[in-house]
Formats: C-alpha cells, sequence, structure tokens
C-alpha cells in the first residue's frame, strides 16, 4: 500500500533519513551476535518463576511492588548513601529519558566512538547535537582530545561505557576521572555506563559518591535476563528525582518487574553463570590468538572484539556454518576488519571456534 505522501511530509525528515535498529535473523543459528547470557534457568527455576508469574494480577496497574525492586537492586548494587535509583524498560529507554530532561537550548551529548550507538541516536531523535570522539588505536581514551572536546562542546552529558561496547574493555581510571572534573566544572553529567558489570573485573559504584553530577547505569540484559528489559540508573537523590519526571508512569510491568526481583532471590545462579562465562572469555582469547591473522582485544565483558584478514569473508563463512556473530567492520574506520563475538556456552564457543577456522 502507497503511503499518501502529503502523510509522509508529517514525519521528521532525519527520521525518514535513519535506518532502523537492524536485528539479524537468528533461526537455527548459534547466537553469539547480541552479547546475551546464553544459559536459561534451571528447570526447577522455571518452574517456580512460572507459577508466580501466573499468579499476578495482570488486570491491574503495577503498583507499590516496583519500589520492592527498586531497593532490592540498591542492596545489590552497593548504592550510596544520598542516592536514589531509576528504573527503565532496558537502558535504552534511560537514555532516551536522559536526552529527553536535558533537552535545554544549546544543549548536546558526548560519548567516545566507537561506542553504543544508542548515546547518538537518542541525540538525534530529541534534536540534540551529538559530538564523538575517535578513542585511540588501542581503544583507550583519547585524555586530550576528550578534555579538548569537553571545552569545546560544553556538552549536556558525557557517556563513557564501562566496560565499552563494542571494544569490551576498561579505560584507565585517572583519565576517567580528569573527564569527570573536566565535565563538572562546566556543569555537565557524566553517565558511567556499566551494562556489562557482570563480567568486569572492577566497578564504578565505589567512587560513585565523590561526585554530585556523575549517574551510573546498569542492565539486568546481561545480568541474564535480556528478555525481561530491565535497566536502572543510580545517582544523587534530587538529581535522580528530576530526570524520574520525564518517565512515563508504569513503563515496568509487572512481569518485569516479578522476574527481577526472583532472579535477585537467586542471584548466586546468575553469578555462577558469570564465573563460566568469564572463564570461556579466557579461553576465547587464547585460542583466538593462535589462530593466524587473528587478532582478539582485551576484554572485560562477554564478548571479545577481533580483528580478522577479511570481516566480511570471514563473517560470511561462520554464517555458513550456522554461527552467528556480529560484523561491526563498517561502524567506524578503527573497527576494520573486526568481528565482535559474544561469549557463549562451552559447546557454542567450541562450534564457532572450528567455524573460524574453516571461514579464514
Amino acid at each position: 500500500m502507497t503511503v499518501n505522501p502529503k502523510l509522509m511530509q508529517r514525519i521528521r525528515q532525519d527520521v525518514q533519513s535513519m535506518h532502523a535498529y537492524a536485528i539479524q535473523d537468528s533461526a537455527g543459528m548459534v547466537k553469539l551476535d547480541a552479547m546475551e547470557n546464553p544459559f536459561s534457568l534451571p528447570p526447577a527455576l522455571q518452574q517456580a518463576l512460572g507459577e508466580r508469574l501466573g499468579r499476578l494480577a495482570l488486570n491491574r496497574y503495577p503498583d507499590g511492588r516496583v519500589n520492592d525492586l527498586r531497593s532490592a537492586l540498591a542492596t545489590h548494587a552497593g548504592m550510596p548513601m544520598g542516592h536514589d535509583i531509576m528504573l527503565g524498560n532496558g537502558s535504552d529507554e534511560l537514555i532516551s529519558l536522559l536526552a529527553m530532561a536535558c533537552d535545554v537550548p544549546g544543549a548536546s551529548i558526548l560519548a567516545p566512538l566507537p561506542g553504543f550507538v544508542m548515546y547518538a541516536m537518542s541525540a538525534q531523535l530529541q534534536g540534540l547535537a551529538f559530538h564523538g570522539v575517535p578513542l585511540t588505536a588501542d581503544f583507550e581514551l583519547d585524555e586530550a582530545a576528550m578534555l579538548s572536546a569537553i571545552a569545546k562542546h560544553q556538552p549536556s552529558i558525557v557517556y563513557l561505557a564501562y566496560p565499552n561496547n563494542p571494544t569490551g574493555n576498561l579505560w584507565n581510571d585517572a583519565v576517567i576521572e580528569k573527564i569527570i572534573e573536566a565535565q563538572g566544572a562546566q556543569g555537565g553529567l557524566v553517565v558511567m555506563d556499566e551494562a556489562y558489570q557482570p563480567f568486569a573485573s572492577r566497578s564504578y559504584i565505589d567512587r560513585l559518591g565523590k561526585h554530585s553530577h556523575v549517574l551510573l547505569m546498569r542492565t539486568l540484559s546481561k545480568f541474564g535476563l535480556a528478555g525481561v528489559r530491565l535497566g536502572y540508573m543510580i545517582g544523587p537523590r534530587a538529581l535522580v528525582a528530576e530526570i524520574d519526571k520525564v518517565r512515563p508512569p508504569y513503563n515496568i510491568s509487572v512481569l518485569n518487574y516479578e522476574c527481577a526481583m526472583f532472579a535477585l532471590e537467586h542471584a548466586e545462579v546468575f553469578a555462577q553463570q558469570a564465573t563460566t562465562l568469564r572463564q570461556e572469555r579466557t579461553r576465547l582469547q587464547r585460542e583466538l590468538a593462535a589462530l593466524p591473522g587473528v587478532r582478539p582485544f582485551p576484554s572485560e565483558a562477554n564478548m571479545i572484539l577481533v580483528r580478522v584478514p577479511d570481516a566480511v569473508k570471514a563473517f560470511e563463512g561462520l554464517k555458513s556454518h550456522q554461527v552467528l556473530v556480529k560484523n561491526i567492520s563498517k561502524m567506524h574506520p578503527l573497527l576494520a576488519n573486526c568481528l565482535r563475538l559474544t561469549v557463549g556456552t562451552p559447546q557454542e564457543n567450541s562450534l564457532m571456534l572450528a567455524a573460524l577456522k574453516e571461514s579464514l
């Protein structure tokens, strides 16, 4: 059906020129493209969760139980005194709400590149300028370039992913502190995005209380609940209260928050899964490094960035072996011939390694 051209004029031109977020078809594939936890719940917990969800009052709007989840997440994360927690339908919603709340005249958003695509997309959709600052060739923060960009653009928000997506590395803490101080001095926010915290050797949570302009964002997607869509953000109480005003009412469904509460009550199961994935990450980095022409980069996430001789050939070869990864070689010049590999189960990882050998 053809859409009336006059109707199309009602849709923003910049939106019409955008590409929708692409999700690869993974039917029948070993799915290693989206940094998901590959482990499902044990059968006994599946049954217990199903019975619990079946008792929920789905005919009612979400109630005060959501505050029980906020409290449980605050305890789980070790939230500092004087701080509060805000929930989102995944981190993506929180990123969008931050752009909305900070949309004042002349506002902009700044982040290192390559980085998480939603930082730039949220800025564009809100009509804000986005300033990307390239990382160094080894994917470290360019301290001088970041400080110069903050001084020049005076952004409302600086995003620092810790670890970074898609590179997987944790940046130098001393450089991060300089960026935080510079952004605070010009009156802007810093958001530490810890989506991959379950797999990282350190977190910013212990330093969060030092600054009144720093927010820390996490998600339960990498914890093991990607399908539940639940993110949370911690920051100074007065600051979170202002941002929370743009949050839609009832943005967290009863199914979302009950699944999250159940998961936190069985956190040891997910912690053991994360331990297995960290062990598998170490094995993958060792075996990938032994392949001719393959360079794996250091990672503190549940993914590994690898540079191969020909990313297109390797990606298509893996796909022909029913292994789906992410070809990010066109995302940014620094990522030339790079693939992003999710760390899967031991069996999935072995299948991926064998397929990659055949595909080089």
